[in-house]
């Protein structure tokens, strides 16, 4: 997980709800919805959630090994 701890916008901590918000996407449920449980109303954490992009899995596949 490299979502930002905080909320770049308003420094509220937004990281713990991640995992959440994944497993509610992949149940179904609508975005708004879920976000609307966590008690985030500000756009700035809302935009956070929804836009964040996994790239370490991508990235990863380029790493070489240590030596």
């Amino acid at each position: 997980m490299m979502i930002p701890i905080r909320c770049y916008t308003c420094g509220k901590v937004i990281a713990h709800y991640y995992d959440d918000f994944l497993d509610g996407m992949k149940a179904g449920k609508e975005a708004s919805e879920l976000l609307d449980s966590f008690d985030l109303k500000r756009y700035c954490c809302r935009r956070m959630l929804i836009t964040h992009v996994e790239l370490i899995d991508d990235i990863l596949t380029f790493s070489s090994p240590v030596r």
